[in-house]
């Protein structure tokens, strides 16, 4: 991109989008924490921010979906022998 795009302002918003993509991750990887503030990146870096508060967003979804999953599988498994021997389902 060139610079003169980058100063109109793409530069500006992209560090905003990258700050609220690292606060979302921060937000499900430690609730209830304060997010510590992103490092203000040179306008050519900008890129490179987004593409890293993106990937560990992407980190944290991913472990927030496997914790669910191993929550409800332990639900599952807690109510099989409710379920196997309920004369509704056995």
């Amino acid at each position: 991109m060139p610079h003169s795009a980058l100063r109109r302002g793409a530069a500006d918003r992209g560090r905003v989008l990258a700050a609220e993509l690292a606060r979302r991750a921060h937000e499900l990887e430690a609730p209830g924490l304060p997010c510590p503030p992103l490092p203000e990146a040179d306008d050519f870096a900008v890129g490179d921010q987004l593409a890293v508060t993106g990937h560990d967003l992407a980190e944290a979804l991913r472990g927030a979906a496997a914790d669910r999953l191993t929550a409800a599988l332990d639900l599952l498994a807690a109510a099989e022998p409710e379920i196997t021997t309920s004369p509704r389902f056995g």
